[in-house]
């Protein structure tokens, strides 16, 4: 086992290469995603500033090898968080669980210790990127792993370990609600397989107004060892943040994906928020939150995608 890495503060700029089926966030200009969910404090946007982000590493916690046979288990679980999306229910309801989506752990003697918030695969030139809420991230210590497909004890495809951590600066300096959102890179020790090539990914979208969209979204509630999703309309109660309104996300959704025009044939879909923002993804279990993805988030991809 790897010894943890002290967080350290940089600033980083630039942007990543193409490849052919992994790639830079859509945007839709003309052509050319302590403790979770608690209370805080409303901050007002900034004006508009430049995109500074701060990179936290976090050292290796444990390895532990894909099961065997984990990417051929993808179908099922589509299959499974499909059956959830036939009618537009309005409490979260627990499932199996999906492939890109999992829970992030702390750990202690190298082993799984308690998932505290959600997160998901994102779709990137090097397939080792992961998104979830800045709050879930920003004041952690120590190790940390994220499980995706996580679902009662079982790993089905892998544990993966944090390596860095990206937060854009408005978040680190003023905990703006409006930037609460973390992009993760993540690996497995001994193994060169990106993550994205085992589970698949959600398609990372930047700049579009989607409020009214119909969305599904999924999170590891602290009470459980369970996903569970739910589907509705959004809403944009106020500037720069998105309303979900369905109940049972409670304490550890914290980072779970809205995902809109999600494919049937791969349950995969277009991220467009993660829980968090106003008053850190919401003070019930009945209203999450999220802050609208715009073009602080693009840029703090690109600067992990070069990151890595």
């Amino acid at each position: 086992m790897d010894e943890p890495r002290r967080v350290t503060d940089a600033v980083l700029s630039g942007v990543g290469r193409r490849s052919s089926d992994r790639g830079d966030p859509a945007e839709t200009t003309s052509v050319p995603p302590s403790r979770p969910r608690r209370r805080s404090r409303w901050l007002s946007r900034t004006p508009a500033r430049a995109a500074l982000v701060t990179v936290l590493a976090f050292g290796a916690a444990i390895t532990v090898t894909p099961a065997s046979g984990a990417a051929g288990d993808i179908a099922t679980g589509v299959v499974q968080a499909i059956r959830h999306l036939g009618s537009t229910s309005r409490n979260g309801q627990a499932f199996s669980g999906a492939p890109a989506v999992g829970a992030l752990f702390s750990t202690s003697a190298g082993k799984l210790s308690q998932h505290f918030c959600s997160a998901s695969v994102i779709n990137s030139p090097h397939g080792d990127l992961v998104i979830t809420a800045g709050h879930c991230i920003s004041h952690t210590s120590g190790s940390v792993v994220f499980v995706p497909g996580y679902n009662n004890g079982t790993t089905p495809y892998g544990v993966w370990t944090v390596t860095n951590v990206y937060v854009d600066q408005a978040w680190k300096s003023s905990d703006n609600p409006d930037d609460d959102f973390a992009i993760l890179r993540v690996s497995q020790r001994g193994s060169t397989v990106p993550i994205e090539d085992v589970t698949g990914a959600e398609k990372l979208i930047t700049g579009q107004p989607y409020n009214h969209q119909l969305v599904q979204v999924i999170g590891y509630p602290d009470s459980s060892n369970q996903p569970i999703t739910c589907q509705n309309w959004l809403k944009e109660p106020m500037t720069d943040q998105l309303e979900f309104d369905c109940g049972s996300y409670a304490n550890g959704t914290s980072g779970g994906p809205f995902l809109a025009e999600v494919d049937p044939s791969t349950g995969q879909g277009a991220l467009i928020g993660v829980i968090g923002g106003y008053e850190q993804g919401g003070d019930t279990p009945q209203v999450s939150y999220s802050a609208v993805l715009g073009a602080d988030v693009a840029a703090l991809f690109k600067t992990a995608v070069a990151g890595g």
